[in-house]
């Protein structure tokens, strides 16, 4: 399909590397190639020599936290219920909404970009 700085696309596959102000870097890949008993989703945060690693929002394993190995979540939970509730709850206190709307429009004018990179 096509390619850019940072970003390879082809089909149903993309991997994307960002940059943040703050000088932390992040890697989103979207693979729809690999075999059913691999984790769909996986979550990997490095920080300080340590690293938490997230399966399916399920099985969370820690390499380099004392006194923390592992944890089995049990059912899965991506976060929309509590979203959806936070955001009903907003309306009718008349809050802001959870979720600013200037980084809704960011995420959504980087999806079509990437998406139109092809």
């Amino acid at each position: 399909m096509g390619q850019q700085s940072g970003m390879n696309l082809c089909s149903d596959k993309v991997s994307i590397n960002l940059s943040f102000a703050n000088g932390s870097m992040g890697s989103i890949h979207y693979l729809a190639n690999g075999h059913k008993s691999f984790p769909k989703e996986r979550l990997e945060v490095f920080s300080a020599g340590a690293v938490l690693q997230l399966d399916n929002f399920r099985k969370l394993r820690a390499y380099g936290w004392p006194d923390f190995k592992k944890m089995n979540l049990g059912r899965q939970d991506k976060g929309q219920k509590a979203c959806a509730a936070a955001f009903l709850q907003a309306i009718r206190q008349g809050q802001s909404a959870p979720i600013p709307l200037a980084e809704i429009l960011e995420v959504s004018r980087l999806s079509i970009e990437i998406a139109n990179s092809q």
